[in-house]
């Protein structure tokens, strides 16, 4: 793990000011208080444009585009739908709007955020900012394999039994079959490490002088940081592993291990996390990641605003209903193409 200073350097300006004795909220016991509802929707990409190469900031121009392009979005999926139109076609009209999917959502669910982020006044390219052009890095030969294993859930709705053809399993045989996402077990991207996504991004954390909580409402994850504490047994796993902290000055460092192994997840990834508060409306969140699947570690900052707003259920399953209706109609499509089948053989 990286040396004391090196922590420090990583925390960027928002670390070094709430290590400086800026006026930040403290709980009873003197430590920065983190607790509260934050939103960290945002537009800044993840992974840079490779037009920026190595810059760390775009021209308020620049931003400006991708913000007006969002609106722009926003403003065309949100429209009113024409009450005398069609239905869409079979496996969708592959436009973003509850069309373009069978099951596609309507965009009044996404929050994507609607501006860029700014660190030091200028509008930042990415959020990962280590390797220097910030994309992550090349894939290990275990992750080039690791990925080809997840693709088999990844394909497009033709509105046909496609998978009849393919040789083993179905990707609809049972409900172990589908992806964790479509079980609505459990969604890396908005738990370990956090990260902006399609909608859902408030966090809700909860801190005592003994754990710190945060909660992920995709899909109704708690994630208990124990401080000062040891690592569970490493047979002891879980999708989201297991996490302990401890305060190194005024900021939080948390590390995660035991992480259960699925598709795009390697049992032996490490995430390291570093909180700091900024100022009373706002944390900078900072982490890097060790995993076998790509060539070297990665990290990536960006800022975590306070809200007034709430943290509310996340269903997605309501009732569980979706589950078996996907089952239902997989198994009417393999009906009917069977069928077909037996027909062109009569004839």
């Amino acid at each position: 793990m990286k040396s004391l200073i090196q922590w420090f350097i990583g925390l960027g300006v928002y670390g070094l000011l709430a290590n400086a004795g800026a006026d930040i909220p403290r709980t009873s016991s003197g430590k920065p208080d983190l607790s509260g509802n934050f939103d960290v929707a945002s537009l800044t990409p993840y992974q840079r444009d490779p037009k920026f190469g190595n810059q760390l900031f775009m021209s308020s121009q620049e931003a400006r585009k991708i913000i007006d392009g969002e609106s722009k979005i926003n403003a065309a999926a949100s429209a009113q739908s024409d009450p005398n139109r069609e239905a869409p076609p079979e496996g969708g009209d592959g436009t973003i709007t509850a069309g373009g999917g069978v099951g596609g959502y309507n965009f009044f669910w996404i929050d994507r955020g609607n501006d860029i982020f700014k660190k030091d006044g200028k509008f930042r390219t990415s959020i990962i900012t280590d390797p220097a052009n910030g994309r992550l890095p090349e894939l290990t030969e275990a992750g080039k394999k690791r990925l080809a294993e997840a693709r088999p859930y990844i394909f497009k709705n033709t509105g046909t039994a496609w998978w009849l053809d393919q040789p083993g399993p179905g990707p609809y045989d049972n409900p172990e079959s589908l992806p964790l996402s479509e079980r609505c077990l459990y969604v890396a991207p908005a738990s370990v490490p956090i990260r902006p996504i399609l909608y859902n991004n408030l966090k809700t954390i909860v801190q005592t002088d003994s754990h710190v909580m945060i909660h992920v409402e995709w899909m109704h994850d708690a994630r208990i940081i124990r401080l000062n504490s040891q690592h569970a047994p490493d047979a002891v796993r879980s999708l989201s592993g297991d996490s302990i902290g401890h305060w190194q000055g005024d900021t939080l460092v948390v590390e995660t291990t035991n992480f259960l192994s699925a598709p795009n997840v390697a049992s032996d990834l490490v995430v390291v996390e570093r909180f700091s508060r900024i100022n009373e409306t706002a944390l900078n969140y900072h982490f890097t990641v060790y995993d076998p699947n790509y060539e070297a570690p990665y990290s990536g900052e960006f800022p975590w605003p306070q809200t007034d707003g709430k943290l509310y259920e996340y269903a997605c399953h309501e009732g569980n209903y979706a589950m078996g209706n996907i089952l239902r109609g997989a198994r009417l499509l393999e009906s009917e193409a069977l069928a077909e089948q037996a027909s062109a053989g009569g004839h």
